[in-house]
């Protein structure tokens, strides 16, 4: 066994100790499983033994570095203002349609530049990569294109599975494993547009300060981490929760990160039975139901889970004065058309073929009337 094999086992048997690895640590070692320079099994091992102690803010910070650094496409899109980002690490225990997909698109029509950085299903039905490539957008574009789309119709997605965004490794070891690990939150977190803002929804509430605290360290100015619950409790959900608490951390613009619970009351919404938010068998019926919302035309529990996922994001851009006033301001963007009309600008410039795009949109539209 080479040096560079001994010193990657000595520190995950730390790990496995429960001790914690220095941000420079954990960028070394994720570096050596993105460069495949150890064994399957020692990658997988670091992988679950990391995510079994729980990771630090500097192994996160680490694993962002190994990622942005050696394995992102970077990308400047020209804008006025603040990028933002809405991501949710998935691996969750409440399975729901694409509600932060859904709350993206009414920021963006808000004006909230939008630079999205999602994947493919894993182990949900439906990815927000999935849904949006049924629905018109080119998923598997070139980045230019991504980021002309940012430019030209305030919103993009870069595929965080397509080697043009992570050449080297990201998604190679993300379509193996079906377990949230620390790797799908430093994954999430190297959007090639390096946002400065951003709601960040996780699988665990044991994450979400850490997370807060990683998103300082990596250059965040203002974001919120959050972590829903079930009615009762006893599950949890990488967005929002219509239904019951929220817990969120959220860093401020003087540094200091602030916890607190929020519910759907708080923003002036009725509790949702999270049954009436699973995603449809058909993923082509899931992207017509997820027009209905945003056309308006649901008026209902989905549209009220989207609304209070896009609260925050107003929020934290200036476009609302708090989660009450962006929830409602949401709500007038899907009925005013306005959300629609995003999606559709959205198709039109995340496109080589912007016509082909267009006619797979109206399709849809007119499968959703």
């Amino acid at each position: 066994m080479d040096d560079g094999a001994k010193l990657f086992g000595s520190r995950l048997n730390r790990l496995i100790a429960g001790e914690s690895l220095s941000r420079e640590e954990a960028r070394q070692m994720f570096s050596q499983v993105l460069t495949d320079e150890q064994p399957d099994v020692h990658q997988g091992a670091f992988l679950a033994a990391i995510t079994a102690k729980g990771p630090t803010s500097d192994e996160i910070a680490g694993g962002w570095d190994a990622i942005y650094g050696l394995d992102t496409f970077k990308a400047s899109p020209r804008i006025s203002g603040e990028l933002f980002e809405n991501c949710g690490t998935g691996m969750d225990a409440v399975e729901t349609f694409n509600i932060s997909t859904a709350a993206s698109i009414v920021a963006a029509a808000a004006g909230v530049p939008m630079a999205k950085h999602g994947a493919r299903a894993i182990t949900s039905r439906c990815g927000t990569v999935d849904i949006l490539e049924i629905l018109g957008v080119e998923v598997e574009a070139d980045p230019e294109i991504v980021v002309a789309s940012i430019e030209r119709a305030g919103i993009g997605i870069f595929n965080g599975m397509s080697p043009k965004v992570h050449p080297l490794g990201l998604g190679r070891i993300l379509a193996k494993i079906s377990f949230g690990t620390v790797l799908n939150i430093a994954g999430s977190l190297a959007n090639p547009a390096m946002p400065r803002r951003g709601l960040r929804g996780v699988y665990s509430k044991e994450l979400v300060v850490p997370i807060a605290e990683a998103m300082k360290k990596i250059g965040y100015s203002r974001a919120m981490v959050v972590h829903g619950l079930s009615a009762d409790g006893k599950n949890g959900m990488d967005e929002l929760s219509p239904s019951g608490r929220t817990i969120v951390a959220q860093l401020r613009e003087d540094g200091r990160i602030a916890t607190f619970e929020v519910s759907p009351r708080d923003l002036g919404a009725e509790p949702v039975d999270l049954r009436h938010l699973l995603p449809r068998e058909d993923r082509v019926e899931e992207a017509v139901e997820l027009l209905r919302v945003l056309s308006g035309m649901e008026k209902g529990p989905r549209e009220t889970a989207v609304c209070i996922n896009a609260a925050p994001i107003l929020l934290l851009a200036g476009k609302a004065e708090g989660l009450r006033d962006g929830f409602l301001a949401s709500k007038d963007l899907i009925r005013s058309g306005a959300a629609l009309d995003k999606l559709g600008e959205w198709v039109a410039s995340q496109n080589s073929d912007p016509l082909a795009g267009a006619e797979r949109l109206e399709l849809l539209i007119d499968m959703a009337n």
